[in-house]
């Protein structure tokens, strides 16, 4: 793999198998609201634009249903309650992060989870690896516009020159091409390479250790 200076990451699905809390709340709402729960592999499917359109996409009717907003903040309030009861980093992602800070790199994440449970995230699994951490804000347009990508690279006084984006869904690969950078796509988050294939994934990784160069 070639060597870079900056690597900016995707959280969900890329460093943290997130999949279950997001479907625990997501559940847990959706019953609170008295409409039908989703299963787990629906929600897998939902994930990658954000908690609010997770919701959009879980609620009958979408944002158009009279009781979204009630059912979004319930969601959210469960959700900063419970999002490390199985939340974990993949296999390989903590040493990998040791092993690039070590080589001097510089790291953070951009993420369209929303901004506080990004950064309790970083901050809880990450905090002697990841400098930055960014989440969705209501003041800055979210991925795969380039602006949160552009906010971490300004924060670490980085340039796209030597900077790669990290990823595991379609979001993230366009994400990188409006940010001008390479892409690398994950194959343990939540899409599947055919998926990727089909939205423009070129390159991939099996495991965390196959992003260091040798």
């Amino acid at each position: 793999m070639k060597d870079f200076e900056t690597y900016i990451f995707d959280l969900d699905g890329t460093l943290l198998s997130t999949l279950n809390d997001l479907a625990a709340s997501t559940n847990y709402a959706l019953r609170w609201a008295g409409m039908p729960e989703r299963s787990v592999e629906e929600i897998r499917m939902f994930v990658g634009n954000g908690v609010k359109l997770l919701m959009e996409r879980a609620i009958p009717d979408g944002i158009n249903n009279p009781k979204f907003e009630e059912t979004y903040a319930k969601f959210r309030e469960h959700y900063m309650e419970h999002n490390l009861d199985t939340t974990r980093p993949y296999d390989g992602i903590p040493e990998l992060l040791r092993e690039l800070k070590g080589r001097g790199k510089k790291l953070a994440i951009v993420s369209n989870k929303f901004y506080a449970a990004t950064q309790e995230l970083a901050k809880y699994f990450f905090p002697d690896t990841i400098e930055i951490a960014i989440g969705e804000r209501d003041n800055i347009r979210k991925k795969p516009a380039p602006d949160t990508v552009l906010e971490a690279l300004k924060q670490l006084n980085a340039s796209k020159a030597g900077a790669v984006y990290i990823g595991d869904s379609d979001v993230d690969i366009m994400t990188a091409k409006n940010c001008e950078l390479p892409c690398i796509s994950v194959l343990w988050g939540f899409r599947d390479k055919e998926f990727l294939i089909k939205h423009g994934g070129k390159i991939f990784v099996d495991k965390p250790s196959e992003i260091l160069s040798d």
